[in-house]
């Protein structure tokens, strides 16, 4: 476990890997997809270094050889094995072995399938999280048109009050802006003692991390949700059409870092 500048402390991030991909009409993993001239996960394992994090774990499933051997010179990786993919808690429940009994420091859980997200955005997660000692801080982002997004209901104070999926949300909270996109902060402690209160009483029979939400509510811990990420940063990968959209994204932000470095 390390420490930044400011004396917070970084522990691990878990990135969710494990998806096939159906979309992408590929036998190749989802994440081993390239964009950029590297997997998709790749950039995400880059942001996340970059954040400070040094025990990174992967969850894998579908093509999980491939991912293994792009990275099996990378002493920071670390591995979790989803059988089934049953959901986002149920992934992070897949991980939970890889961590020590009594499960230290603060874990990030990022998506796999997401390489826009950037370092920065991660740190701002963390700062957040450690200022107002939250069991759980999830980094937000407002859109435009937040079609198909799981909305953040906050309440009268301005704290995370729930979040609402969109095939669930009334006219009202469709109205709301301000939506989930995946990345969570948690204390790694009260995480993995909360994960078996999850349920899969729903129509996809999945474990929802986000169902951690309502439980911390109800046993009073502190929740929060920090505004972090840019629009553009949002898109994830679900099929080529996408793959091309990060794929030009992240060409165009790597002649803009290049054309710094010379300017510099």
């Amino acid at each position: 476990m390390t420490t930044d500048q400011t004396g917070n402390r970084y522990s691990a991030a878990i990135i969710l890997a494990a998806g096939k991909g159906t979309r992408m009409k590929s036998d190749l993993p989802k994440v081993m997809h390239e964009a950029a001239g590297r997997p998709i996960v790749d950039w995400v394992v880059a942001a996340a270094r970059a954040s400070g994090i040094e025990k990174i774990v992967l969850v894998i499933g579908h093509g999980a050889e491939l991912v293994r051997e792009f990275y099996k010179d990378d002493d920071d990786i670390h591995w979790a094995v989803q059988e089934e993919q049953l959901g986002t808690g149920h992934a992070v429940m897949s991980a939970a072995g890889v961590f020590d009994a009594d499960r230290e420091g603060d874990i990030l859980i990022l998506c796999g399938d997401a390489p826009l997200i950037r370092s920065s955005t991660l740190q701002t997660l963390l700062l957040k999280h450690h200022q107002d000692k939250a069991a759980l801080t999830m980094a937000t982002s407002i859109l435009d048109d937040p079609s198909g997004y799981g909305r953040i209901i906050r309440d009268a104070n301005g704290r995370l009050d729930s979040i609402v999926e969109d095939r669930d949300a009334d006219p009202q909270q469709k109205a709301i802006r301000e939506i989930n996109p995946g990345y969570y902060c948690f204390d790694g402690r009260t995480l993995f003692k909360s994960l078996p209160l999850i349920e899969n009483d729903n129509a996809k029979g999945e474990y929802y991390l986000t169902d951690l939400v309502g439980i911390y509510r109800e046993q009073g811990r502190i929740i929060d949700a920090v505004d972090a990420l840019e629009p553009e940063d949002v898109l994830a990968v679900n099929d080529r059409e996408q793959l091309q959209q990060v794929d030009s994204i992240l060409r165009a932000r790597n002649g803009e870092q290049l054309h710094a470095e010379k300017t510099a």
